[in-house]
């Protein structure tokens, strides 16, 4: 695992903290970036020199292309992307969600994804291997009430993995998009509502989700695949969450 390096968004809490902690614990290089520096700095405590904490925000372009460009010598050859990176925002049907909320998730989940890999993937084709691992969800697949916006975001970052997979051939550059269901003891749910805790919590309430070490577990095992396997997809649910029925509105 030595060999490795490995850039990380959305570092600072839930998966992503979870995937920087997989990843070094087993020593890899790991290049950690969020926007909140702090957490990462205690990451790096927690972990090692092997750790390089990095201040970004996804949304801004200039400022992803900058930091790639500007990578220290020993963490600036990227093996695996995990573009962990993105959030829910709102629970409302479409009729009445928040315009701001949309554009937030489309920024983050869409936007910010393709600015970081736009930034890496030049330097992993120029040396013929690499991993691009992009967090999904279960809801590019199966819609739910309120996962409008939320849902399409992942079902482009599904299709997006499929084409690079496409453009790719023989380049020696994989592909894989982790698509987790219910997790819990990540900050999503709170994001999701605002900083509500008690609605996030009430997500939870009588279930056994996925962790964030069940879908860093994840990560890390289509990362070490042998480099002639690409894993297309890893789609994961805990044994409580299963595919809704068909609904169907009836008139009284």
């Amino acid at each position: 695992m030595t060999h490795l390096t490995v850039f990380v968004t959305g570092a600072s809490v839930g998966f992503g903290a979870a995937t920087v902690r997989r990843f070094a614990r087993e020593g890899a290089l790991v290049v950690a970036a969020s926007r909140r520096i702090e957490k990462l700095t205690a990451l790096k405590k927690e972990l090692g020199e092997n750790v390089l904490p990095l201040e970004l925000d996804v949304q801004d372009r200039a400022a992803v292309e900058a930091a790639v460009a500007n990578l220290p010598k020993r963490f600036n050859e990227i093996d695996v992307l995990v573009n962990n990176a993105g959030l829910a925002l709102g629970l409302a049907p479409a009729q009445e969600a928040s315009m701001e909320d949309w554009i937030a998730m489309v920024e983050t989940n869409i936007k910010g994804l393709l600015y970081c890999t736009r930034a890496i993937l030049p330097g992993m084709v120029a040396r013929k291997r690499g991993h691009v691992i992009n967090l999904g969800s279960v809801a590019s697949e199966f819609p739910y009430p309120g996962g409008n916006v939320y849902g399409a975001t992942k079902a482009f970052v599904h299709q997006f993995g499929l084409n690079l997979r496409a453009d790719l051939l023989g380049k020696g550059v994989r592909v894989t998009d982790v698509a987790p269901g219910l997790s819990g003891g990540t900050e999503f749910s709170e994001v999701r509502f605002h900083g509500d805790k008690a609605k996030a919590d009430a997500i939870y309430e009588g279930t056994t989700p996925l962790t964030a070490d069940d879908v860093a577990d994840a990560i890390h095992w289509v990362a070490t695949r042998p480099p002639h396997v690409n894993i297309n997809l890893v789609q994961m649910m805990p044994t409580c969450q299963a595919f809704a029925p068909f609904a169907v509105s009836r008139s009284s």
